[in-house]
């Protein structure tokens, strides 16, 4: 092999060579003792450096705040030190080895945890629960549409006017989904304008697209419900924008008039206004989001380097087609409650994470950051399933013909409300392809068997709950 050193695999009997430490010199010469000193006369022992010395000087910060070996292990190899080469120098078996040698010679010292800045995780909980907010509001628009969806029939046993809303509703999750993650990714690199273009070229044709399939999906006498998943689409792909650029408080200034579906609940109103209603807080949102791109193409700094691969959002894509589907198999007053629920949801999972990072800053052991996380991970579903079943409760009593609140369907909404926390929570750590996969299986099952739904939510929760155990308890998985 050009270029390389060819060393023979060693087995599990053989040993380390005898790396030579010292010579013996005459003294007051520095020649060999072989050569140089007379025989019987006492020379000086000079030893050879160790390079680890070395090692342990340029890595000492780093290994001084690891909780185990395997954290210094990775930081070896992502200097890019290979076993032979750790065999050749230092004189250790391999990365794990040297890992060992270094966390035993290094002194602990894990600073005392400083008071949380300013950062995308230590967010308030007023922001979080305005994007709770907004997610919400956007129902209100099916009660002043109600109505108008109605005048259809219905086909494979759903309500008028349900196919090309679902068709359309899909089609925008995937694709707002998939350009959120991108635009986002080129925000982590620094380059807003980039992330501004992204939305700029996504946004308008992820409305088309779901346009297109609503209108495709309509069956005879569904054309009103074809021209609401039309316009839907275009609030789907305006408010990733909106939320995207942190314009959270201009989308909610453009849902305002939806507000006029509250008295829709109780009584009739009429349907020009209904109209009116839905088209004032569509064009709102567009015109907002249209000026927040306007205003962002003038921030942060141009281009010139190669953005994330389009493949990278596939799996986030997938993930919104999976959550969505099952979401959709709850009822209209769950899926309330459920968008009522992601803004403290988004708070929760805010906070797991800087928590998170402030343990692995103080604790000293494993075992004690596997305890921590685990708790930490215990309460936060907890926290947010406890408040999921609240809001539960109350959307039923409020919500025009909703479903009875039954036990079985509490605990059917329940278990898909952890579905969707696990699987936010592995996105944030970037395990997105596992959560996606699980998610899109959950909802297969839920289709073909829907009466299996609740066992196919509860598979996916116990599995999305394995993942993340084995996946967060580990301190390598808080450094990126």
């Amino acid at each position: 092999m050009s270029g390389s050193l060819w060393l023979k695999p060693g087995t599990t009997g053989d040993s380390l060579p005898t790396i030579p430490r010292q010579r013996t010199t005459t003294a007051g010469t520095g020649a060999p003792a072989s050569t140089a000193a007379p025989a019987g006369r006492r020379g000086s022992v000079e030893y050879a450096p160790d390079p680890l010395d070395d090692l342990v000087v340029r890595l000492g910060a780093l290994a001084a705040v690891a909780v185990h070996p395997d954290e210094i292990a990775a930081i070896l190899e992502s200097d890019g030190m290979t076993d032979d080469h750790i065999r050749l120098t230092y004189g250790r078996a391999d990365s794990f080895a040297l890992a060992e040698d270094l966390y035993a010679r290094t002194e602990r010292r894990h600073p005392e945890p400083e008071a949380p800045a300013a950062g995308p995780w230590h967010t308030g909980l007023a922001g979080c629960l305005l994007r709770g907010l907004v997610f919400a509001l956007p129902g209100l628009a099916y009660v002043l549409g109600a109505p108008v969806l109605a005048a259809g029939p219905g086909r494979y046993g759903l309500p008028p006017g349900s196919v090309p809303l679902f068709a359309g509703a899909v089609t925008g999750w995937v694709w707002n989904q998939a350009l959120a993650h991108r635009a986002y990714s080129w925000l982590g690199l620094g380059d807003r304008r980039a992330a501004v273009r992204a939305l700029q070229t996504g946004a308008p044709a992820g409305a088309l697209a779901g346009a297109a399939v609503a209108v495709a999906a309509a069956g005879p006498g569904e054309g009103p419900a074809a021209l609401f998943g039309a316009g839907q689409a275009v609030y789907l792909a305006a408010a990733t924008v909106l939320l995207v650029l942190g314009r959270e408080r201009a989308l909610l200034a453009a849902l305002l008039p939806l507000a006029g579906a509250v008295p829709a609940v109780r009584h009739d109103l009429p349907e020009p206004l209904r109209i009116a209603l839905l088209l004032l807080s569509l064009a709102a949102t567009a015109a907002f989001a249209g000026l927040s791109l306007r205003a962002g193409r003038a921030g942060g700094r141009g281009g010139g380097r190669g953005g994330p691969p389009f493949a990278a959002s596939l799996p986030y894509g997938l993930f919104g087609l999976g959550s969505g589907l099952l979401v959709l198999g709850v009822g209209a007053d769950a899926v309330i409650a459920l968008s009522l629920s992601m803004g403290p949801a988004e708070w929760l999972l805010h906070r797991f994470r800087g928590a998170s990072l402030t343990r692995l800053r103080l604790l000293t052991t494993a075992y004690e950051f596997r305890r921590a996380v685990t708790g930490m991970l215990a309460r936060c579903l907890g926290g947010y399933l406890a408040l999921l079943l609240a809001l539960t409760v109350t959307a039923g009593a409020l919500w025009p013909g909703a479903a009875a609140v039954s036990a079985g369907r509490i605990v059917a909404l329940l278990l898909v409300g952890a579905v969707l926390w696990l699987g936010l929570l592995l996105q944030a750590f970037g395990a997105v392809s596992s959560a996606a996969v699980v998610c899109l299986l959950a909802a297969v099952a839920q289709a073909l068997a829907p009466a299996a739904g609740p066992v196919a939510a509860g598979l996916a929760a116990a599995v999305l709950c394995v993942l993340t155990c084995v996946l967060l308890v580990r301190p390598t998985a808080h450094r990126f």
